[in-house]
């Protein structure tokens, strides 16, 4: 889910934690991996409610900024900044079924038990987000 490897280092660590922490409470409904998903992907949307998306110039990489060139950094940032307020709009349960195909790379079965629906409503309601995506960032376009 998170590009930052020392921020998922952090919620991995802290996922694990709170796993062992509250062992007692799986119920064992879905699979392990599923369970341990699912906190890391509440753990993952708190540090983002916490986390401003702000482009901090001082932080760009000069690497970038002498081969792009300062503007195409700065509006590939903004592009970025664009597309992740546009998945930060959609309603539940787009926002979280986009977030766990694409971010963690869940397959739709999983993503479906995860929710308590089929394979089919997974995917048929990441279709429909990745259309409110698109809808959104043309008509800001």
């Amino acid at each position: 889910m998170c590009r930052d490897s020392h921020i998922a280092e952090e919620i991995t660590q802290e996922t694990f934690f709170r796993a062992v922490k509250s062992i007692d409470s799986y119920r064992g409904e879905s699979s392990m991996r599923v369970w341990l998903c699912q906190i890391a992907k509440n753990l993952y949307f708190t540090y983002l409610k916490k986390e401003r998306h702000t482009v901090d110039i001082d932080k760009l990489d000069e690497e970038q900024l002498i081969d792009d060139g300062v503007e195409a950094t700065i509006l590939s940032n903004e592009q970025t900044h664009e597309l992740r307020y546009a998945i930060h709009n959609l309603d539940e349960p787009y926002k979280e079924v986009f977030m766990l195909r694409v971010y963690a790379e869940m397959h739709f079965r999983d993503i479906g038990t995860l929710f308590g629906k089929s394979d089919s409503w997974a995917r048929v309601t990441y279709h429909r987000s990745r259309l409110k995506i698109i809808d959104d960032l043309e008509d800001k376009g």
